[in-house]
């Protein structure tokens, strides 16, 4: 029997991957967005809609406690349609404020809901300067300076929330550079790519395996590692929302 899943950025380029597989898995889905417009296009997925901005703490709990899911997947992000460079300095800034205030508020609101399971969207392009390819046990690169930096408290605060909470099985999906429907690249990009697809099926994949804790999710490179991955979720690369993986 499926469980009640409620994720949290769902119109986004991994959630609208997500909504389908969780959906087909025979998952009742929830989707939230903070714009009402986006609601007709969560139902057409086969989620149903809520409406509720993450900083609004009080109304995101609202929703979950009402919902009362057992997983709870954070994929929210805040950048510009095709990452405009004119406008990444504020984006960056931005992204930061979901990734520390936001999460922050979704753990609260995932606990008070009486949630078991969190998984969450980090970046598998954050990690301290150092051998390669980059294993989960490695440190993030907390030395940064300027954006990157920016960047690295963020998703280093967001990875603080979800392992740290208490009576929430807690798992960190490092992606790398996103391509495919939705995102901003058409094909492979950067040093440690992944695609949409496959980057949805690690969620739901997570769900069914993971014991918590932190996994790369990225193409085979030199730069990352996934090995881990691969290992504990059976999650591969070539993965897409057209196909079945056995539970």
């Amino acid at each position: 029997m499926g469980e009640k899943v409620f994720v949290a950025g769902a119109t986004g380029a991994v959630g609208s991957a997500l909504i389908p597989l969780l959906v087909e898995a025979g998952h009742t889905v929830y989707g939230g967005t903070r714009r009402a417009e986006r609601a007709a296009e969560l139902e057409a997925r086969g989620a149903t809609p809520v409406v509720v901005d993450v900083f609004d703490a009080q109304a995101l709990r609202d929703a979950l406690v009402r919902i009362a899911p057992m997983v709870v997947i954070h994929q929210l992000t805040d950048l510009p349609r095709d990452l405009d460079p004119a406008l990444m300095a504020e984006a960056v800034v931005r992204n930061a404020r979901v990734r520390i205030e936001g999460t922050r508020h979704l753990v609260a609101a995932a606990l008070a809901a009486g949630a078991k399971q969190l998984i969450a969207q980090s970046i598998a392009w954050a990690y301290a300067p150092g051998p390669t390819p980059h294993t989960e046990d490695e440190p993030l690169d907390l030395g940064a300076e300027g954006g990157r930096r920016i960047s690295i408290d963020g998703v280093a605060a967001l990875e603080r929330s979800v392992l740290g909470a208490v009576g929430l099985t807690g798992t960190v999906l490092r992606y790398g550079q996103l391509h495919g429907p939705g995102t901003s690249n058409a094909a492979p990009k950067g040093a440690s790519p992944v695609h949409v697809e496959a980057a949805a099926w690690a969620a739901l994949l997570a769900m069914r395996h993971a014991r918590g804790g932190i996994f790369n999710i990225a193409e085979d490179s030199a730069e990352v590692s996934s090995e881990k991955a691969r290992r504990e979720l059976g999650w591969h690369a070539a993965l897409r929302v057209s196909q079945e993986v056995a539970s």
